[in-house]
């Protein structure tokens, strides 16, 4: 009998996470569920189990705490074939600007630690000989935009992070994916004005994730009305974006 595939969900208890982690579990892989409070994740592991005949656990993970990232990986039972970053902190841009306590937790909470722990787990699986790392990005890190360029800076690390480990990891048998998803209707996202042709639901991105993985993509724009507005929003003038109130 085969045995399933594993796949670890950093940031399962977000929309997207859980999004994910359904897709997955449907298609049958084994999940982990990881977030800052595991008790808390243990009634979607529960439905994850009995929904879709599958094994799912629990683990406590915080991508502040930087230090704990080795005896985390350590702790796991065994190497997942699969994982995935959803963790992301969108912030307030205006506290941002003046407030540098505020400005320092999104961006590490959106390149510092998932970069770190993705890095820790590409050497793992590239000691292995194989594995598939996920990071979920954004489009607004393609071209930082006045609006947000405290978070859009912290995920333009992040995409240029995953690229360059997807070129080193790609010689050792690992595939590395980069998600931008656009504007998703989650909690984090609940008050600001959406777009609505440029706007997809969580599951739509869970599927896009588990696509991603099975099709060995490297990059994907959820949407791809997006690859084109982004490409045209990269190749303007600098002296007409500065004009632009996005």
């Amino acid at each position: 009998m085969t045995s399933r595939k594993t796949v670890l969900v950093l940031g399962g208890s977000s929309d997207i996470g859980r999004a994910a982690a359904r897709a997955f579990a449907k298609a049958g892989y084994n999940i982990g569920l990881a977030g800052r409070d595991a008790a808390a994740l243990e009634p979607d592991a529960a439905d994850l189990r009995a929904r879709y005949n599958i094994e799912a656990s629990t683990w406590t993970f915080d991508v502040l705490d930087t230090a704990s990232f080795d005896g985390f990986v350590a702790g796991l039972p065994a190497l997942p074939d699969v994982v995935v970053s959803i963790i992301g902190l969108l912030g307030v841009q205006p506290n941002a600007e003046s407030d540098l306590a505020h400005a320092t937790t999104i961006m590490r909470s959106n390149y510092e630690g998932p970069s770190l722990i993705l890095g820790l787990f590409a050497e793992k699986f590239l000691g292995r000989g194989n594995g598939t790392i996920v990071g979920v990005s954004s489009v607004a890190g393609d071209r930082g935009r006045a609006s947000n360029y405290v978070y859009g800076s912290a995920k333009a690390g992040f995409s240029a992070f995953l690229s360059g480990l997807r070129a080193r990891a790609s010689r050792g048998g690992v595939h590395v994916v980069t998600v931008k998803p656009g504007f998703v209707r989650t909690k984090m996202t609940e008050g600001m004005k959406l777009i609505g042709p440029l706007t997809v639901d969580a599951p739509v991105v869970g599927d896009a994730i588990l696509n991603a993985v099975e099709k060995k993509t490297d990059v994907v724009y959820v949407s791809g009305k997006w690859r084109l507005v982004m490409l045209i929003i990269k190749t303007l003038p600098e002296p007409v974006f500065k004009k632009l109130k996005f």
